[in-house]
């Protein structure tokens, strides 16, 4: 197995592993290993069956709860992300965010697939909430590690939201509902609870308010914390190839998806691994 990591550490591929095998326990660790270093894992040319995506998923973790998108029918843990040559809603997740950040538990990691890739576009773009953190003023770093954010679903997820966001033009089968406004307080600085290492955890999409502050003083500071964690010095853009399979750490990481690609068809399946919460 080897892995290659991109120049500045965030982001590896990994190549020399057939994934649709079963792995040792030392390959499992040694991915783990890669995972928590680099956040971002690609492996290049796995041809998967849904069985064998579910089987490399649980390697890592039982299943996250995945609301609001109805999953493949026969594989209650899989959800496949689809839009349509000639679909003129955004593609999903277009926005930046933590997956499922409105949760009391958070996913730690995100497993994607590709199944259909478009010629161009649609790349996913991932931010690195640990150089975030790092790179704050010590003065505005102080004032996070005290802070608690609220987070949300209701943007993309309630039915008002739901309308909004165009979501009925989509291929993908989302469930809104009225749970969506529900609200969930985690630390704006999130520890780790491997590595130890402190990250930057708020987002653009579930991230609606910070606790103690009022609305405009409380989305100023999100607006000012977000538009610092998206700064092209923390991203890393991810170029996609047929059968090619990403995982990234949620505890740390944010990401988004590019469009790009109208006229052509793009497919993914996607699983989470179930995550603690977060402190």
């Amino acid at each position: 197995m080897n892995i290659e990591p991109q120049p500045n550490g965030f982001g590896a591929s990994i190549t020399g592993v057939d994934l649709s095998q079963q792995l040792s326990d030392d390959t499992v660790r040694r991915i783990r290993k890669a995972w928590l270093r680099h956040m971002v894992l690609c492996f290049p040319n796995q041809p998967l069956m849904l069985s064998e995506l579910e089987r490399f998923t649980r390697y890592f973790g039982e299943y996250g709860d995945d609301p609001y998108v109805t999953p493949i029918d026969g594989h209650p843990n899989v959800i496949e992300i689809r839009r349509e040559a000639q679909e003129n809603a955004s593609p999903f997740g277009s926005s930046w965010h933590s997956d499922w950040s409105f949760q009391a538990t958070p996913p730690s990691a995100t497993i994607l697939h590709a199944r259909e890739v478009p010629p161009y576009g649609g790349d996913t773009l991932y931010a690195d909430g640990y150089r975030a953190f790092d790179a704050l003023t010590a003065e505005l770093r102080a004032r996070c590690q005290g802070l608690t954010a609220i987070h949300s679903a209701r943007r993309p997820y309630s039915h008002a939201g739901f309308v909004a966001g165009g979501g009925k033009h989509r291929s993908m089968k989302i469930r809104p509902s009225d749970t969506a406004l529900a609200t969930q307080r985690h630390p704006v600085v999130r520890t780790h609870p491997e590595t130890q290492r402190k990250a930057l955890w708020v987002n653009p999409v579930y991230t609606v308010g910070i606790e103690g502050l009022g609305a405009q003083e409380g989305q100023a500071l999100i607006q000012q914390l977000c538009g610092h964690a998206l700064r092209d010095e923390f991203i890393y853009r991810h170029r996609w190839q047929p059968h090619m399979l990403t995982m990234w750490d949620n505890r740390c990481v944010q990401h988004c998806a590019q469009g790009g690609y109208d006229g052509h068809r793009r497919i993914m399946y996607r699983t989470t691994v179930a995550g603690d919460a977060p402190c």
